[in-house]
């Protein structure tokens, strides 16, 4: 038993909502018709707009008034992840499940079948009510993320989609080990029907960290990775390792340090601060789908690393861990989440799953602090749940839940009012730019 009957005490009652005093439940609109039974997971903001992602398709959200938010459309287009990008009048989504072929009305096909499709699809959402899907572009072993990374100088009027995929096998004809790459997809932004991967990078020439004790998996490619184009730098959360890229040719990244902690199983998403000068890594202890929030775990796994940039390398500062344990039937660990565009100060609002939203101060990369958090009680089923991702956008906080839906939340604390200044007109949380940019 990993929770004390002091502890148990502090876990609410299923689904009951409780918050910090500085933050509040403003709103919760529910999952819509065709998508009830597969799950929330990432989100992607536009003007009025925000694009949530679900393994069965994604859906269009109207956040002009954020307390009245309202589902425009939804598509149902099932392919887990579908991590999701917006881009002008684009939508990019990811698809990680070997599918009987490109369209939304396929089925699940073994990747071993050399005809199944995995990779990216690409819709037209100019018209937010009647999206169209107009390309789709196949990746070795799928999609399980992707990273919109815009074009620079002459190359500006495309953007690139750094694709990360993993797990590999001799089986997969598609997907054949040692993998150890990401693929970059080049979208000519008044052509997008002519999307393309235009390269492969070996981002782990001589193989990545296989053999530390404790791995989630190998490492055999990425599980994500956050770009700061304005820095020509990305951090990618590799599996068994966390990397810095130099992304100056956007075709070619290429890794400029590496770093590996014993305490980290999964190396999940990474997130800058605003000056470039910190990283925070994320840990996804048990694959997301176990409850590593209670006092068996400890601090310092399923955590968040937090690593000062000095010189081009990584220096490891502190693990941050929500200080509230959570029940053993919860999944809980580190996941989504982007910064709280205060100037001066680093602050970070973040998903754990059914450990619910934290917004975590690492201003002192040594001694970062919860200010602020929602949660709801335990799954009443028991089963798995909780909030995948959790971003700020011009002044309110939303978080996609697996089964409630999409909520909308608001802190109120003098350390994140000065963030409401801050207005952007795009939010892909893995493609960060700097505040007072243009949100791109």
């Amino acid at each position: 038993m990993s929770t004390t009957s002091a502890q148990a005490v502090d876990i609410p009652p299923p689904g009951e909502i409780v918050t910090s005093p500085n933050v509040s439940h403003v709103t919760n609109v529910p999952k819509p018709a065709g998508l009830e039974t597969t799950i929330n997971t990432d989100i992607a903001f536009q003007g009025d707009y925000a694009y949530v992602g679900n393994y069965g398709g994604f859906s269009i959200y109207d956040i002009r008034d954020p307390k009245r938010t309202k589902v425009v459309s939804s598509v149902v287009c099932p392919g887990s992840q579908m991590d999701v990008a917006v881009y002008e009048d684009l939508l990019f989504t990811a698809v990680d499940n070997s599918r009987s072929d490109d369209s939304c009305n396929s089925v699940a096909q073994p990747a071993t079948v050399k005809e199944s499709w995995e990779g990216v699809r690409i819709f037209d959402v100019s018209d937010k009510k009647n999206p169209k899907y107009i390309k789709s572009v196949e990746t070795n072993c799928g999609s399980h993320t992707l990273t919109m990374v815009p074009g620079k100088g002459k190359d500006r009027r495309n953007v690139y989609l750094y694709v990360s995929s993993y797990n590999p096998n001799v089986t997969f004809p598609d997907c054949l080990p040692p993998h150890d790459k990401i693929s970059v997809i080049k979208v000519p932004l008044r052509e997008p029907t002519e999307a393309a991967v235009v390269s492969a990078p070996v981002v782990f020439p001589d193989g990545g960290n296989e053999t530390q004790p404790g791995l989630l998996l190998p490492t055999s490619g990425c599980h994500d990775i956050t770009v700061y184009a304005e820095k020509d730098i990305a951090a990618g959360a590799c599996m068994g390792d966390g990397v810095l890229f130099d992304i100056s040719d956007r075709e070619n990244p290429v890794i400029t340090a590496r770093v590996t902690d014993p305490n980290f199983a999964f190396w999940h998403s990474a997130t800058f601060n605003n000056e470039g000068t910190k990283v925070i890594f994320t840990d996804e202890l048990g694959g997301g789908g176990a409850a590593t929030c209670n006092e068996a775990t400890g601090p310092n796994r399923g955590a968040d690393a937090i690593y000062d940039l000095r010189r081009g390398r990584f220096v490891f500062k502190s693990y941050f861990k929500i200080p509230r344990y959570q029940a053993d039937t919860e999944n809980c660990v580190a996941h989504n989440g982007s910064l709280v565009p205060v100037k001066g100060r680093d602050i970070l609002v973040q998903a754990w799953y059914q450990g619910g939203v934290s917004v975590v101060d690492f201003t002192d990369s040594a001694h970062p602090k919860e200010i602020g958090f929602f949660e709801r009680g335990p799954e009443p089923n028991g089963g798995g749940g909780g909030i995948w991702s959790a971003y700020y956008y011009n002044g309110y906080v939303y978080g996609s839940d697996f089964h409630n839906g999409f909520d909308v939340i608001k802190i109120n604390d003098r350390r994140t009012d000065p963030a409401r200044s801050v207005r952007l007109d795009r939010l892909n949380v893995q493609t960060q730019a700097s505040y007072g940019g243009h949100g791109h």
